[in-house]
């Protein structure tokens, strides 16, 4: 074996690969998703810059709806907190870019899930292609998986970036301290109340928040990433963040959705 096949095979390069094997029909799947993704921010006519993005979001349900973070939206309105005249929630949009144009569609908040930090918001003028939402029940271990959304915000630009993962754990948010000094009031009621998340071996950075998890050969989506409220409860010991990303099940957008009488595909 020559020392550039060994490498190759080393690295997982090679034709037989399981990466290669998993994402043959990403590119197809990819063109079908970025139709339902959008950035959800604020339209400002007299600021400069007029918008400003602060996460990711997808439509869902009968394409009127939109499934995102809670803590992106409430981002978007503390940060018109200051503005007078008009609330704050008259600012909020989802960014949609189609193609080379980049549209601005005003959203309402129809319900919150703060617990598990996910919003339900409405498009009150457009209909746009919603993503189909599967049993988050069946995902396992070691699964493929993709994400889209807008890392970093509108920094890298208005487009839609795609990365791949596996599911590297399924695990708790909160886990035991070491120590009780560690514990604050918000902690102990999460341990009381916790769940299951997936981590998974990605970096999602601040914009990525809001993301579909899907399958990438289906599109079906279990998952939405979450790169800030899960790391301070998961990761509340360490100095720095980790880069390790994490994805909240779909369920929970699915009892959103059945909350409001709003069919999930």
């Amino acid at each position: 074996m020559t020392l550039l096949f060994a490498l190759v095979a080393a690295l997982g390069l090679g034709a037989g690969s399981a990466q290669g094997q998993s994402s043959r029909g990403l590119p197809k799947t990819v063109k079908a998703v970025k139709p339902s993704i959008v950035g959800i921010g604020t339209l400002y006519p007299t600021r400069q810059p007029q918008a400003q993005l602060l996460g990711s979001g997808f439509v869902v349900g009968d394409g009127q709806h939109v499934m995102a973070n809670a803590h992106v939206y409430r981002a978007a309105v503390e940060d018109e907190s200051d503005r007078h005249g008009r609330p704050a929630e008259d600012f909020i949009v989802a960014f949609h870019r189609e193609g080379d144009n980049v549209s601005y569609h005003h959203v309402v908040k129809v319900s919150e899930d703060s617990e598990h930090d996910i919003v339900l918001l409405k498009l009150t003028s457009e209909t746009l292609p919603p993503l189909t939402l599967g049993d988050d029940a069946k995902v396992e271990e070691g699964q493929s998986m993709a994400f889209t959304g807008f890392p970093i915000g509108s920094i890298l630009g208005l487009y839609p970036a795609t990365h791949q993962a596996i599911v590297a754990s399924i695990t708790p948010i909160v886990q035991p301290m070491p120590s009780g000094r560690a514990l604050d009031n918000a902690t102990i009621s999460r341990l009381r109340k916790t769940y299951i998340v997936f981590q998974l071996d990605a970096i999602a950075y601040p914009g990525n928040s809001g993301s579909p998890l899907y399958d990438p050969e289906t599109g079906v989506v279990y998952g939405i990433v979450n790169s800030v409220f899960v790391k301070t409860t998961k990761e509340r010991i360490l100095n720095e963040p980790s880069g390790i990303a994490y994805a909240i099940p779909i369920r929970y957008a699915k009892a959103l959705l059945e909350a409001a009488n709003v069919s999930a595909r």
